[in-house]
């Protein structure tokens, strides 16, 4: 496999950890000493003229202050932590990009990141505890036809966790050749999403809160559709009029595609679409044999499933949204 699981790499971990912490413990024996020697006979103290339990001794002490850093030292693999694979993805046409995968396990969130070769910046982010895949594009402009610089668009859907192997999952991922190209293995096609609404970043928090500040340059080009609007409702603290408050919806009338408007300040429909040349979108199993006990309580050999690898994939999403002006979309010709 080109990236290693979790199966050994848990067992040396926990093993680290548990050595990380012996050592620490040696090396501030005399600092936890007077508070050891309290022992479990020794419960309760007088402090002041007050009765107070051993813990009131520990948490008036210097050593209270350092058995609090050095423990988030210790624990730096837990929480907030995360982890970053660099990938190179070769595309349909043949080039080769450089994709980065970050897991933040604190957040249960994963950014996908890369830049195509026509300079267009993609960042792709899944938030799995509200469900929210986020997908941002910043497109260069064309100056010599009035554009600015550049122009960023967001796109917040509906995600499907089975999707994107889960942020704990890619957190454990190591890669055994960094330099290698990267093919995937499975082609999902494309999956069109037509948008229905603006989203107000000042007010989007019933969708998700990383959406104000991945977006934050997309002020008034932020889009949702109301079929996600209605799955999110079905969410255990969320409800549909939250949702909708936070959203402002696309003119009817409008039909017209951009490639077929003339004008440039005349509205019209958009269409973008980006890939994602490969991404980890499963888990891989493979089976083993394991010590088990049978009725009787002897032991046995018994066939056991444990991860191995990861399954990876590539999908195309193409979106379309309602632009005020036409020189908005001129990549849509």
């Amino acid at each position: 496999m080109i990236l290693e699981g979790e199966t050994s790499q848990e067992a040396m971990a926990d093993l680290a950890q548990k050595v990380r912490q012996t050592r620490w413990r040696l090396n501030h024996h005399r600092a936890l000493a007077p508070f050891n020697m309290l022992g479990k006979g020794l419960q309760r103290r007088f402090c002041d003229g007050r009765l107070v339990n051993r813990h009131h001794f520990f948490k008036h002490s210097r050593g209270f202050l350092w058995f609090v850093i050095c423990n988030l030292l210790i624990s730096g693999g837990s929480g907030g932590a995360q982890a970053q694979l660099l990938i190179n993805v070769q595309n349909q046409g043949g080039e080769v990009i450089q994709e980065s995968i970050t897991s933040n396990i604190g957040e249960d969130l994963i950014t996908l990141e890369f830049q195509k070769t026509d300079g267009t910046l993609i960042t792709q982010v899944i938030d799995f505890r509200n469900e929210v895949q986020i997908l941002k594009a910043l497109v260069l402009g064309e100056e010599e036809r009035g554009q600015s610089q550049y122009q960023v668009m967001c796109f917040a859907t509906k995600f499907n966790k089975g999707d994107f192997i889960s942020s704990a999952a890619m957190a454990k991922l190591r890669q055994k050749n960094p330099h290698t190209i990267r093919t995937p293995e499975e082609d999902k096609g494309r999956e069109t999403y037509t948008m229905s609404s603006w989203v107000q970043l000042n007010r989007s928090l019933p969708i998700t809160r990383h959406l104000q500040t991945i977006c934050a340059e997309a002020m008034d080009a932020t889009y949702v559709r109301d079929v996600d609007l209605k799955s999110w409702a079905e969410l255990p603290g969320s409800s549909i009029s939250s949702l909708e408050a936070a959203t402002e919806k696309f003119p009817d009338t409008l039909s017209t595609r951009c490639n077929e408007v003339s004008s440039l300040w005349a509205p019209c429909l958009c269409t973008l679409e980006t890939c994602i040349g490969w991404y980890p979108c499963g888990l891989k199993y493979c089976k083993g044999k394991g010590a088990g006990a049978d009725s009787s309580g002897a032991q046995q050999q018994q066939q056991t499933n444990y991860r191995c690898g990861i399954k990876t994939c590539r999908k195309c999403t193409q979106f379309t949204y309602y632009v005020r002006q036409k020189q908005q979309c001129l990549w849509d010709e």
